[in-house]
């Protein structure tokens, strides 16, 4: 096992035993294993109480002493997943490894995950000790095994981490990262089809300390992170590669946290995953790991292998967890400081937005006009034609073709479209034709019409908008509905949730920069909470939520981070209730990164039975021509797949064809 850096302090969740004495261990196992049925209970406690170094040298004992393999008793006793966490337990971290990657190339297909994981993941030293346990436990050359199992770029790139030469020097030269930014440019963005052996040569060589100063200096250069130049010029097997690369360089717990995260969400355990991380990081960075999924996901990994396992296969994974995060006073300060850290990166970050849809180029309204008036002519409408047209020019193209078709026909071209088109397609096509304004205000006005108020539609709009977008709104309701929009929220809404919406609504939230005395007075102001005190503290809340510059509110979260030991968001959850609480998360949440708000907005909006068409829509109209290139971005980075496949996956017919055209690409496929 890798040693810890001198000086370092232990990250694990397993420790050497006190009073340890491994032939006492290696009676009381030969006792649970004896006779008919085993002690499963007293194999997890003593197998998950001792450190690795402690169970070789039980295994020695028990040989010394029975004149039996105690890994072969195992097995024989033990089933199922319970069997292989305990037998995973026995062996040496190295030969751990080598198991894995052996039952990864063996047989029918590769499990190209876990290849990625364990060599993007493992230390120079980690990787040497692979190679040797490989060749001693299966008389085989790993390198040659790999390479007869994998191809291409992907098959590359595994042989260059295989050789654990990365450099380790922590000096860095300034010259080199700008030299090694222009290098991954010119390899990707600026050329057409990509030179990977750059890709391959930089990220499989360089030291961590220097790709972060490379992935910060590209993120200024080209105005977007490594990760979305990766998605846009590499595919398969090896875009995931050089993807878990750059997450192990940024943090290696970071890349855990999510591996397990993803093994446990939705239905059915990824097990072998589960198992595979839960033991070789227990004595490595075990606690890192928890901390930071307690911050990105807002529970403790204890609480989700809890509810997601069962029987002595949850006890013993419960053990190597070593804590539950939720658990009173054990929200740890390591925890926080990532919270602190996150704040630092967005409070720097400089990230461009783009949209999908752009302005067409030998743009013809007449042409558009005519095209639109033919498909809706006669018996019949060519749907085909009105999506390929209004999908594909920019809202103010479509203005002009309104205007056209006004006067080559005489008809309004949105009347023509409704009596056309029906149901998803026409409510799609329809709010893409109208000005992004009125459209904002229509479906503000729906979600207060009727009985009954749609508080998460009032939500996403208001918490999101600029102050331009929200006085232009103001402007296209009174004009639409000839009333006020302060005035239909003082009516449909009532308590601290109308306050935070007119608030809101007044479009007149601070644009300048951060000032930090100001941000540690603001942060201040909301940490400090009298008890049973809470509407206070919402007014506190929402005077400064809703009123400071996005700028400014990076600056006060993170002070808020420094001064509680939490983040903002995890204090709101815990202190706060229904739509309130809603309306200030959201406006955290578009803060710190508004394109991953909208990507969650289109994901719970497919995930499970049914689809909600109407958040897919709105979502999909208004972002369109804004940032949901980004939105693609984050949402493949967090789900796992593409939203193009989402969609293509959830919804159906000439809808599903339109909300395709508007996504603009598969990241997965990378078809633009």
């Amino acid at each position: 096992m890798a040693k810890p850096v001198q000086g370092a302090k232990y990250r694990g969740s397993i420790h050497d035993f006190p009073d340890f004495d491994p032939n006492r261990d290696a009676e009381a196992l030969y006792t649970a294993m004896k006779g008919f049925g085993s002690d499963k209970e007293a194999v997890l406690e003593l197998i998950t109480s001792r450190s690795n170094r402690q169970r070789q040298e039980i295994s020695q004992s028990y040989k010394s002493l029975y004149g039996k393999d105690l890994t072969a008793d195992l097995k024989y006793e033990l089933t199922g997943k319970f069997e292989r966490l305990i037998v995973g337990l026995m062996r040496p971290p190295a030969y751990c490894d080598a198991k894995e990657i052996k039952d990864a190339i063996s047989g029918i297909g590769t499990d190209e995950k876990c290849l990625i994981e364990i060599l993007a993941s493992r230390t120079n030293e980690q990787i040497h000790q692979l190679v040797a346990a490989y060749k001693d436990a299966y008389e085989r050359d790993l390198e040659a095994d790999i390479i007869g199992d994998t191809s291409g770029h992907f098959q590359k790139m595994l042989v260059v981490l295989l050789q654990g030469t990365r450099e380790e020097d922590d000096v860095v030269s300034e010259d080199l990262v700008q030299q090694d930014v222009q290098d991954l440019y010119e390899a990707g963005e600026q050329k057409w089809g990509t030179d990977e052996a750059q890709f391959i040569y930089i990220l499989g060589n360089r030291s961590k300390q220097h790709l972060r100063l490379v992935f910060d200096e590209y993120m200024k250069t080209t105005g977007k992170p490594i990760e979305a130049s990766i998605r846009g010029e590499l595919s398969g097997d090896f875009e995931k590669l050089m993807l878990a690369v750059v997450k192990c360089v940024r943090s290696t717990p970071a890349y855990f946290a999510e591996r397990l995260f993803k093994a446990m969400k939705g239905l059915g355990t990824r097990d072998n995953t589960l198992i595979r991380i839960m033991v070789s990081r227990s004595e490595l960075d075990m606690l890192d790991i928890r901390e930071i999924f307690r911050t990105k996901y807002e529970k403790s990994l204890y609480s989700m292998i809890k509810n997601d396992t069962s029987g002595e296969y949850k006890k013993a994974l419960l053990k190597l967890c070593g804590g539950d995060d939720d658990a009173a006073g054990q929200f740890f300060p390591e925890a926080a400081q990532v919270a602190y850290q996150m704040w630092e990166l967005s409070a720097v970050a400089r990230v461009e937005l783009k949209g999908t849809v752009r302005p067409a180029d030998n743009f013809s309204p007449d042409a558009d006009a005519k095209a639109l008036r033919k498909a809706m002519k006669g018996l019949g409408t060519d749907e085909d034609t009105i999506i390929d047209i209004i999908t594909h020019r920019s809202n103010a193209q479509r203005q002009q073709i309104r205007q056209v078709f006004k006067s080559h026909f005489g008809r309004d071209l949105m009347a023509d479209l409704k009596s056309e088109l029906s149901g998803d397609l026409a409510r799609l096509i329809l709010g893409l034709m109208m000005l992004p304004a009125h459209y904002d205000a229509k479906q503000l006005k729906k979600a207060m019409e009727g009985a009954g108020t749609d508080e998460k539609t009032l939500i996403e709009i208001l918490a999101t908008r600029t102050n331009v977008e929200i006085r232009a709104i103001n402007e296209a309701y009174k004009e639409d509905y000839h009333k006020s929009l302060e005035d239909a929220l003082s009516s449909d809404t009532s308590g601290h949730f109308k306050r935070i919406l007119i608030s809101l609504a007044t479009g007149n939230r601070e644009e300048g920069a951060e000032n930090r005395d100001q941000a540690r007075e603001d942060a201040q102001e909301i940490a400090d909470r009298p008890s049973g005190d809470k509407t206070s503290l919402e007014t506190r809340f929402m005077t400064i939520l809703c009123t400071r510059s996005y700028q400014h509110l990076r600056r006060v979260f993170q002070e808020f981070v420094r001064m509680t030991n939490y983040d903002v968001e995890h204090t709101i959850n815990k202190e706060m209730s229904g739509d309130v609480r809603d309306a200030f998360v959201a406006i955290v949440q578009s803060v710190k990164n508004k394109p991953l708000f909208f990507a969650d907005k289109l994901y719970k909006a497919m995930k499970g039975a049914g689809t909600d068409e109407k958040t897919l829509t709105r979502v999909m109209v208004s972002r369109s021509e804004i940032d949901l290139l980004n939105i693609r971005q984050e949402f493949v980075e967090k789900y796992d797949k593409s939203l193009y496949q989402a969609i293509e996956g959830d919804t159906s017919g000439h809808f599903l064809k339109a909300l395709l055209a508007i996504c603009g690409g598969d990241d997965e496929g990378h078809r633009l």
